[in-house]
């Protein structure tokens, strides 16, 4: 793939470096500095002019540095001309800022997504978006994946005979039961109501839970108010064992600890769009790679092939 050049800023180098792994690229350097005054500055040291560029950066904390390190990075592959940027972004912290629902409030996922195209990007390649319409957002090209492929490959491994996929609520709930569908399992769904950033209420669970095994699914655990919520109101109606998933494993404020201190959680499985820090670990974590969807994605992107088929081709099974 000579016409490709492949940059990462400083949010996920370990991904970016097995992404070109799988690629058969190398990692171009990048040089991030800060001058006195704490203004950033950004290079990109290897050639882009006429190239394909892919910048790999999800927006993890500190999310306003990452974001605005891939801000100069675009700017840079635009001024030193290259034929095409493409941002890599596993994980749009800003996606959750969807929706007006309180007066005068600022709509962060449109925001981020018309500077990311100002400032030189002509493509997005992404995961799990929070919502659908967040897609729409964008001016340019959106290629969506979901890590429901690398999920299902995971729990293939057990006896899903008697397991049911519960989404925390309503707004997930079709993407439980696509991944429902994928194992052959049954879906059910909390009523949720959110009264804050980590204060929620879940009233009932809508669907068979007693006797079975149980697989909490959502899109992102961050402080883990909502799953532990869940897992009040699912011990009340008696499953046979509770295992959770997700694709973005934020576990922020030691939401991991917290999970793994659930005596009946078995096993709590996310994918690697963000750093998980190692000292943060449980024995129950089990971090899935993205990182062969996201090199493929990015080689039908650069050949002009269709990503929408990686949906519906198998992940290898672990």
């Amino acid at each position: 793939m000579r016409d490709i050049a492949v940059f990462s800023g400083s949010a996920h180098p370990r991904l970016a470096e097995e992404v070109c792994a799988h690629l058969g690229v190398t990692l171009s350097p990048v040089r991030v500095s800060r001058f006195a005054n704490d203004c950033l500055e950004v290079q990109l040291r290897a050639n882009c002019r006429e190239r394909d560029v892919f910048l790999i950066q999800p927006l993890v904390r500190p999310v306003q540095e990452h974001l605005v390190e891939l801000l100069m990075m675009c700017d840079a592959a635009r001024g030193a001309s290259a034929a095409r940027i493409t941002v890599v972004m596993p994980h749009y912290s800003y996606a959750r800022s969807d929706k007006k629902d309180t007066p005068r409030i600022s709509l962060g996922g449109r925001l981020v997504a018309d500077l990311l195209v100002a400032a030189g990007a002509s493509r997005v390649l992404t995961m799990t978006l929070h919502a659908p319409q967040v897609h729409g957002f964008f001016s340019v090209p959106v290629d969506h994946l979901h890590a429901l492929r690398e999920l299902a490959a995971h729990f293939g491994q057990y006896d899903l005979s008697r397991t049911t996929v519960v989404s925390p609520d309503l707004g997930n709930a079709k993407e439980a039961a696509a991944f429902a569908r994928r194992l052959g399992a049954r879906v059910a769904a909390g009523a949720k109501q959110r009264f804050a950033d980590d204060r929620v209420s879940i009233s009932s669970v809508i669907g068979d839970i007693a006797g079975r095994d149980v697989i909490v699914l959502d899109d992102e655990i961050a402080k883990g108010s909502t799953v532990l919520e869940l897992l009040d109101r699912l011990r009340e109606l008696g499953p046979r064992s509770i295992r959770v998933a997700c694709t973005h494993g934020l576990f922020a404020a030691g939401a991991l600890k917290r999970l793994g201190e659930q005596p009946d959680v078995l096993e709590i499985v996310c994918t690697n769009t963000v750093p998980v820090p190692e000292d943060e670990r449980t024995d129950k974590l089990r971090v899935l790679s993205i990182a062969p969807a996201l090199a493929e994605a990015m080689r039908r992107i650069h050949d002009g092939e269709s990503v929408s088929a990686l949906f519906e081709q198998p992940a290898d099974t672990p």
